[in-house]
């Protein structure tokens, strides 16, 4: 069924060549039904002002003021010698605060005419500071009483509520209002994507009477029905979306993969030097019990850094060659599928040795596979795959190449899901002669509401008690600016891990070697308040020099970061491994999988650059062996600015659970605003993950129970459309952020 022509209308058709360009390009939207669903970001009430004492910099915003005083100054400049320059200042308030408007040039005489003292107006333009003030210049401005374009200004302002829209440079919020307007009408004929026994069961509007009211709403109830009724179509449309591709799984064959008695799994749990955690073993069951089914397993583990995910997943592997198949990990990059290869054939010892001698009686093949390697190394990798001789294959993307051939692929494990597409996980699935099983890991803890949005056709497994051994982390902020005696002590702190005989990390955003161009600095200089937000991000390279020459003179300090050949970067981390380096500086490569027991301590610099989640994956690399470790959070923003409270809340706590929901909180306003301001859209609009969590599991069991009933929607025309608009613009967006 095609959706109804009202709503696919192009909007050139609707609002002329001009507009719907500017739509187009600006904010994604090309048809009556895309601009129905740009919704208001908020609403200003007639005798109620915008807080003009908190605007943020830099940013497009809409006001509705009232002009306090205007004044016309002339001045002498280049392009006016003789002093006939003109600027024009106006100064609005809204009882909250005041904002100065500059108009110069010819442009001073319309507003000079119009925006006279006690005159209301909506104004809109980009915020910026002159002389310590902060200013709009040039705004755009449409007026807010009288009748200067005859009845229709006053009557499309009639309502109380006035809607503010995402807007852009080139469109402001009332040009957006007035383009709805025109459209409004159609939004009688949107067909109803939720079934009419939910609709009614929840006491939800209509879709129609949902856009009215969220466009034009005469009271703040209309508001809440709107919103109310347009979250769930957010939450449902996507679970539907989900629910059908588990369905879909559950109807594809898998070879069930069973354990010997006495096999791999049995000889390497027997050689184990410690016992498995509670959780890796309920962690494990559940595993087991998916790998022997006769339908592929889907199953994403979260797991703590260094709660022992690797472990678990091998089992896994080492069951499922037990039955005859090979298994597969796929790391993001190729230091940490090293990194695997090698923890991998330590924890297997002699089983590792499949078909070489000194193997063990169950031993199989572990090959690695990446792209760095040499020809030769890499036939003998494919021939060891295609045979059937190496049981487990570790590797990078380079697994997904055409030329990579299995001989019984059936189980794929993916470490650090969010690097990898869904496209990337089905083309490696797509290698096994049935479906094979697959297991997702990752380390980066994932609220249980964002793990239904985002990875809702996985079924999910938490590992969240550390093994025996790990010890505590110490985390704290380091404010260098205010203090920089911290800083000097963080160094002093460095050197006494060092002199007990361990190592440190110290971690910068940068690498340092891009190009300088002073040009280019010249232009990032901005007011001395902007100075710590501004300056470049501290690189490896020149930290490095400065401690190796300044506060760690004395110790031995390596560089390590993307950029190097893989061999270079392979040789660094074994010197560090084996303990012949004391201090490594480097970037983020090390934030995923590094296993050096021996390192005590981290200093990461200008931390307020990183995200939560990335810290405390960044702070997990210490604390690996039985001493104590140390993580040292260091940054020059202020005390009361936004960044030092998000770096107290890591140092704080240790539960990445928490953090991550911290991070998401702070992360979901700023792409909401980012988004808003570019223009730039998401598939949710007014579901918030994490506030609207009930809406979501409810969304969850309804999708579940609608698909499994109605897996082709037959009976839901609607809602078989509204899937096919989320699927082929922003499924792939959106189920691409896994």
């Amino acid at each position: 069924m095609d959706l109804v022509p009202a709503l696919q209308e192009p909007l050139k058709k609707v609002l002329g060549p001009a507009t719907a360009k500017v739509m187009a390009e600006h904010l994604g939207l090309h048809t009556v039904g895309d601009l129905l669903h740009h919704y208001p970001r908020r609403y200003e009430e007639r005798g109620q002002l915008t807080h003009l004492a908190d605007l943020p910099m830099d940013e497009h915003v809409t006001v509705v003021a009232q002009v306090a005083d205007a004044r016309l100054h002339t001045f002498a400049s280049s392009k006016a010698p003789r002093g006939k320059g003109q600027r024009l200042e106006v100064t609005i308030t809204d009882g909250s605060g005041r904002l100065q408007l500059v108009f110069f040039g010819n442009g001073v005489h319309k507003p000079h005419k119009e925006l006279l003292p006690g005159t209301r107006a909506m104004f809109a333009g980009k915020v910026s500071v002159f002389n310590r003030r902060l200013q709009l210049a040039h705004p755009a401005y449409e007026l807010l009483r009288g009748d200067t374009e005859g009845e229709e200004t006053v009557e499309s302002w009639a309502g109380a509520l006035i809607p503010l829209y995402p807007a852009t440079a080139k469109l402001e919020s009332w040009k957006l209002a007035k383009a709805i307007q025109t459209v409004l009408p159609s939004a009688q004929e949107a067909v109803d994507p939720l079934p009419g026994s939910l609709r009614e069961g929840r006491g939800l509007v209509s879709l129609p009477e949902a856009l009215l009211k969220i466009h034009r709403p005469h009271t703040k109830a209309d508001i809440e029905d709107a919103r109310a009724r347009l979250k769930w179509d957010e939450a449902f449309v996507l679970q539907i979306a989900l629910a059908r591709r588990r369905h879909a799984e559950t109807q594809l064959p898998a070879v069930p993969r069973k354990p010997g008695p006495d096999g791999l799994l049995t000889a390497f749990d027997d050689r184990l030097p410690f016992t498995l955690t509670d959780g890796q073993q309920k962690v494990s069951r559940e595993i087991f019990d998916d790998l022997a089914t006769d339908h592929p397993m889907h199953r994403l583990l979260q797991g703590e850094v260094g709660s022992g995910k690797t472990l678990v997943a091998l089992r896994a592997m080492l069951a499922v060659v037990d039955s005859g198949g090979q298994a597969v990990m796929l790391a993001p990059t190729e230091v940490l599928a090293q990194q695997h290869h090698r923890s991998v054939v330590e924890m297997m010892g002699e089983l590792a040795e499949g078909g070489m001698l000194g193997g063990a009686e169950h031993a199989t093949k572990v090959v690695l596979l990446t792209g760095s390697m040499g020809a030769a190394a890499r036939r003998h990798a494919l021939l060891d795959l295609a045979t059937g001789e190496a049981g487990i294959v570790i590797g990078t993307h380079a697994l997904i190449e055409d030329k990579v051939q299995f001989h019984d692929l059936g189980l794929v494990v993916v470490d650090e899901q969010h690097r990898f597409g869904v496209e990337q996980r089905d083309a490696l699935r797509g290698k096994g002669k049935q479906p094979p099983h697959l297991l997702v890991m990752t380390a980066t803890p994932i609220p249980r509401t964002v793990a239904m949005t985002v990875f809702g056709d996985l079924e999910t497994s938490v590992l969240d008690q550390l093994p025996a051994g790990r010890s505590p982390i110490a985390s704290h902020v380091v404010p260098a600016a205010d203090k920089p005696h911290f800083l000097a002590r963080a160094w002093e702190r460095v050197r006494e891990e060092v002199s007990n005989g361990h190592q440190a990390y110290v971690v910068c955003p940068r690498i340092g070697d891009e190009d300088d161009d002073p040009k280019k600095k010249a232009a990032q200089r901005t007011s001395p308040e902007d100075d710590a937000e501004k300056r470049p991000p501290l690189a490896v390279l020149d930290v490095a020099e400065q401690l190796a020459k300044g506060p760690l003179q004395g110790l031995k300090v390596e560089v390590l970061h993307g950029r190097m050949q893989p061999d270079d970067k392979d040789a660094v981390m074994r010197r560090f491994a084996a303990g012949e380096t004391d201090v490594l500086v480097a970037t983020t490569v090390i934030e995923v999988g590094v296993n050096v027991p021996n390192a005590t301590a981290m200093v990461i610099m200008d931390a307020d650059r990183f995200g939560v989640s990335q810290l405390h994956q960044l702070r997990g690399r210490v604390g690996r062996g039985s001493a104590p470790g140390l993580c040292l959070l260091v940054s020059e923003m202020p005390e009361a600015s936004a960044a030092r409270q998000r770096l107290n809340a890591v140092a704080s706590t240790r539960d990445g659970f928490e953090l991550s929901r911290i991070d998401l909180e702070q992360r979901r306003e700023g792409d909401v605003l980012g988004q808003a301001q570019s223009g730039a859209r998401t598939s949710l609009r007014v579901l918030a993950v994490i506030e609207d969590e009930e809406i979501i599991a409810e969304a969850r069991q309804e999708a579940a129970a609608v698909v499994a009933a109605d897996p082709e929607l037959t009976g839901l025309p609607g809602l078989r459309t509204a899937l096919e608009a989320l699927l082929d613009e922003e499924r792939e967006q959106y189920l691409e952020k896994g």
